[in-house]
């Protein structure tokens, strides 16, 4: 039972939010990274664990989600390289998280 990857591509945000609330409730996975598209029209989760649970997750919301997915899939045992493509996602993601707030001006020269 080792690391295994869960993707599924959906249109929509909410249809995002819907399919990975499914997986999370369903099975003990946990979001490893997401990307949107087109604007936020196509979103990919990607989701990881222990292969039964990721396929047990994946499965669920693709039943259960809002909308159909476009597509999906589980790569258990992922190679080193998919590893990497997955960590570089997920700090692009976490660094937005981690910018500060930029301090609002002063309104200057208002009159009340």
């Amino acid at each position: 039972m080792g690391k295994s990857y869960g993707f599924i591509e959906i249109t929509g945000v909410v249809a995002a939010i819907n399919a990975l609330d499914i997986m999370c409730k369903t099975a003990d996975v946990e979001l490893a990274s997401w990307e949107r598209k087109l604007g936020g029209r196509l979103v990919t989760l990607i989701v990881q664990g222990d292969v039964s649970a990721v396929t047990a997750a994946v499965n669920a919301a693709v039943e259960q989600a809002i909308k159909k997915p476009a597509s999906y899939a589980v790569i258990a045992n992922p190679h080193e390289e998919i590893v990497k493509l997955v960590e570089l996602s997920a700090s692009r993601w976490k660094k937005k998280q981690e910018k500060p707030a930029e301090p609002q001006e002063s309104k200057k020269g208002s009159k009340k």
